[in-house]
């Protein structure tokens, strides 16, 4: 939106779009954006991207592109490779995929961006999903039935010298692929900048353009599902107030929409009462 790029708050924004749109999709450079924006919105508002926090939309089209690829979602071995802490695509598929029976995780990256917490406590550890941390891409190959490759993204970087000390750490090529399963599938939320030679792009296991593919088809497929549920039930859902904390202070994550957004309070939810852990509504980021 013109008026979000003009310094308006995410919630204004929602409420100004809500007069004349049937629906919003919202990429976000700020954690918590969308939800901020569904507080406010009296039309669905889908988030199509909040900073390095989650991609549910590119997560559907994965989905779609596994079902097709390999007939299934249980009983795979999936391999994420590359930025961990802040890539939102790798942090909405290991929540998706946590859900399936017989699934394991292998997470490779530099150790400067392994998986952050909140993934790993809520939709790994709590499940006792079976998983391997890793920094060599070689070593996971044999194992892996599907290979999702990220960029390394330089607007997540606080500085530029750890963006260009990082940014080559993973790129596939046709050598890596030798001791790979016949059967892997490689995927890509894309775009690629060089983590995937433009070679792999002829071998039959590179199915990252099918999933671009999947991708029109899907988001063509969501706005349609909800303009029909907001045309047959137009009242907004209720927040779940669920062990909600109000009284702890602002949120220390510098890119959550809690440190931007005017007069917005911070608000926790209690998600480990054993280990009296909260987490931001927003953002997830540890309290």
């Amino acid at each position: 939106s013109s008026s979000a790029a003009k310094g308006e708050s995410v919630a204004d924004t929602a409420k100004t779009v809500s007069c004349y749109a049937d629906i919003i999709a919202m990429r976000h450079p700020k954690e918590g954006a969308p939800y901020v924006a569904s507080r406010a919105a009296t039309i669905p508002v889908i988030n199509a991207g909040d900073g390095g926090h989650f991609h549910p939309t590119q997560t559907l089209t994965d989905l779609l592109t596994i079902k097709r690829e390999k007939g299934r979602f249980d009983n795979l071995t999936v391999g994420l490779c590359g930025d961990l802490k802040f890539g939102r695509t790798v942090h909405s598929l290991i929540a998706a995929m946590s859900r399936y029976e017989g699934v394991k995780f292998v997470l490779i990256s530099p150790t400067e961006l392994k998986l952050p917490s909140y993934v790993m406590d809520a939709h790994i550890k709590s499940k006792g999903i079976p998983y391997e941390q890793t920094t060599s891409l070689e070593e996971a190959m044999p194992k892996l039935d599907i290979l999702y490759m990220t960029r390394v993204q330089r607007e997540r970087f606080f500085n530029e010298e750890d963006y260009l000390r990082l940014k080559d750490s993973y790129i596939l090529n046709i050598e890596k692929l030798k001791c790979a399963k016949p059967t892997l599938s490689i995927m890509h939320p894309l775009p690629r900048v060089n983590e995937i030679s433009v070679a792999v792009d002829d071998d039959p296991r590179a199915a990252y353009f099918r999933q671009a593919l999947n991708g029109k088809f899907m988001r063509m497929a969501l706005i349609m599902k909800l303009l029909k549920a907001a045309q047959e039930n137009p009242v907004r859902e209720a927040i779940d107030t669920t062990d909600l904390v109000y009284d702890l202070p602002l949120c220390r994550n510098p890119k959550c929409i809690s440190s931007t957004e005017q007069e917005l309070k911070p608000i926790y939810r209690l998600v480990d009462k054993e280990h009296n852990i909260c987490r931001c509504i927003y953002c997830d980021q540890k309290a």
